[in-house]
C-alpha cells in the first residue's frame, strides 16, 4: 500500500485503483485495508462516485460502475488500434484454432486489450484489461526486442518479478532471449507467465516503425509450435501494421 494522496482527486484515484483483476464487489473494511484512506473519508467518496455512477453499491459492497466502461470506450488509442485488430484476429483465430491476444505496453507491463478465446481450450488470464510483467510474456518480449532501445533497460532497474517457476529472473538470460527474439522476429515463452499456457507473439508497428503493441497465439504448451503458427502469424502482424494508421490517429 502506498502513501494516502492529500488530494482529494488523488484520492478518488487511488480507490478507483484499488480494483484489481477478478474483483467484483469490494466492501468499505477491504478499500479501506488497500488504500489506507480513513473510512469516513472512503465513505464520503463512495458516495459522491456513485452519484456519477463510477461505482454502484452491491449487497457485498461496491463494484466499479457503467461510467467507468463508457469512459474506457473512449479512450481513442486503444480503440483504433483494437478496430484495426479486429479481423485481423479473427483470422488469426481461424486458420490457428488457438486463443489469440492483443497487448500494448505500460510502464514495465503490458495490458491486453483484445482477445479470442480458442472455442475447445480452457479460458486462461489474463482477461481483457488485465496486465502482465513484459519480461515474463511473449508479447512483451516482442516489444522489448522491436521497440524503445531504453525500454528493457528501464523494465530490469524496478527487478525481475517471477509470476511462475519458470519465469526468467536473471537478467543476463532475459538479454540473451531478447538478442534471440531479435535475430529470429518471433517471441515465445512457455508456462513463464501462466502455468499451463505457452505464447508466440510477434510486434505490431505503425506507419512509422514503432512498435506500439504485439500479437499472440497461446494454448497448450504441448500444442503451441513456434515453428508452425510463425508464418501465419508473421503475415498476420504484417498485415495489421499495414493498416493501424488507417483507423485513426495517436499511432
Amino acid at each position: 500500500m502506498t502513501a494516502v494522496p492529500n488530494s482529494v482527486l488523488g484520492k478518488a484515484v487511488a480507490l478507483l485503483n484499488a480494483y484489481e483483476p477478478g474483483d467484483d464487489s469490494l466492501s468499505l473494511a477491504e478499500l479501506h485495508r488497500r488504500t489506507g484512506i480513513p473510512k469516513t473519508t472512503l465513505h464520503r467518496l463512495l458516495g459522491e462516485l456513485g452519484e456519477w455512477k463510477v461505482l454502484e453499491r452491491t449487497r457485498r459492497g461496491y463494484r466499479l460502475g457503467m461510467r467507468m466502461f463508457e469512459w474506457g470506450q473512449l479512450v481513442s488509442v486503444q480503440r483504433s488500434l483494437c478496430d484495426a485488430a479486429a479481423p485481423f484476429l479473427a483470422c488469426l483465430s481461424e486458420a490457428t484454432r488457438a486463443t489469440v491476444n492483443l497487448a500494448v505496453p505500460e510502464g514495465p507491463d503490458v495490458v491486453y486489450i483484445q482477445k479470442i478465446n480458442a472455442l475447445d481450450g480452457p479460458r486462461k488470464p489474463p482477461r481483457v484489461g488485465g496486465r502482465l510483467p513484459m519480461h515474463c510474456t511473449a508479447l512483451g518480449k516482442a516489444i522489448l526486442a522491436h521497440g524503445l532501445p531504453g525500454r528493457l533497460d528501464a523494465l530490469v532497474s524496478g527487478g525481475l518479478v517471477g509470476q511462475t517457476s519458470h519465469t526468467v529472473r536473471d537478467l543476463v538470460a532475459l538479454r540473451a532471449e531478447i538478442e534471440r527474439v531479435r535475430a529470429c522476429g518471433f517471441a515465445e515463452e512457455r508456462e513463464e507467465a501462466v502455468v499451463g499456457v505457452a505464447c508466440v507473439a510477434a510486434p505490431v508497428r505503425n506507419s512509422s516503425g514503432v512498435v506500439v503493441g504485439a500479437i499472440s497465439v497461446a494454448g497448450d504448451p504441448a500444442k503451441i509450435d513456434a515453428g508452425r503458427v510463425w508464418p501465419t502469424l508473421r503475415a498476420t502482424a504484417l498485415g495489421l501494421s499495414r493498416n493501424v494508421d488507417r483507423r485513426g490517429p495517436g499511432w
